[in-house]
């Protein structure tokens, strides 16, 4: 409830701007299209992984990950200074080492993967002059990926397969997946180059929907951390080309 409270007070600020909004448009005129690359960073919550992952002898991971991706948008021409696009981005972490375990060496890995796409909605505030300040939010969906691997020894075809109801003699392998939906409220700043590229600062707040998860082939998983699918704030970077007539 009080994610969808403070979703709902976001939008309707952004309406109430729109409502007083007043001819003179600022830097951004009533129509234009752009898009480009957005590297973002992200800030999971990820100690209660990392409790697991000092367990597993590895070190940690970082509570932050460079994705890459990229995005667009273009003017609505029915309603002034409202832009609608859309982005998406990804990218993964991982951490490894060789271990020594009853005389044996053993590989490790845990891997972390984030992924996210969705629609973009922005109101340019048409009272900022020289830059484009545009208050708005992505509607969307993504998800978020751990890996775990234990290797041991060389994998013929033979020791691939269990034998007798025995477990895999080479190594096993985990994948925790959590597919979740996202209103995330965003706030960008737009700096202008020429008519016909600016580059992009923002951040947004990810206000994540889901809590379930899924272990390898699709099986249901409980008792995993809630921290993993806590809402987490991001930074949003760029460089945008198009047609933006001042």
């Amino acid at each position: 409830m009080k994610k969808l409270l403070f979703i709902l007070l976001v939008f309707i600020s952004i309406n109430n701007l729109i409502a007083q909004e007043e001819e003179d448009v600022g830097w951004v005129a009533r129509f234009g299209a752009a898009g480009g690359i957005s590297p973002t960073f992200i800030f999971p919550n990820l100690d209660a992984l990392n409790n697991e992952v000092k367990n597993f002898g590895l070190p940690e991971l970082n509570n932050n990950l460079f994705l890459f991706g990229g995005g667009g948008y273009v003017y609505l021409m029915f309603i002034e200074n409202l832009r609608i696009g859309g982005i998406g981005f990804g990218g993964s972490q991982s951490t490894n080492g060789n271990l020594i375990i009853a005389g044996s060496n053993v590989q490790r890995e845990v891997a972390y993967d984030f992924g996210f796409g969705g629609l973009t909605l922005e109101y340019t505030l048409p009272f900022i002059k020289g830059v484009a300040v545009s208050l708005g939010g992505i509607i969307g969906g993504g998800s978020q990926v751990i890996s775990i691997y234990e290797n041991k020894g060389i994998y013929t075809w033979d020791n691939s397969w269990p034998r007798s109801g025995n477990s895999f003699n080479a190594g096993v392998s985990s994948e925790l997946k959590n597919n979740f939906f996202s209103i995330s409220p965003t706030l960008n700043l737009d700096l202008p180059l020429s008519r016909f590229a600016a580059v992009r600062v923002g951040a947004g707040y990810f206000v994540n929907f889901s809590n379930d998860w899924k272990i390898n082939n699709d099986q249901n998983i409980i008792g995993v951390p809630k921290d993993l699918t806590s809402n987490h704030f991001f930074i949003q970077t760029g460089i945008y080309f198009g047609f933006i007539a001042f």
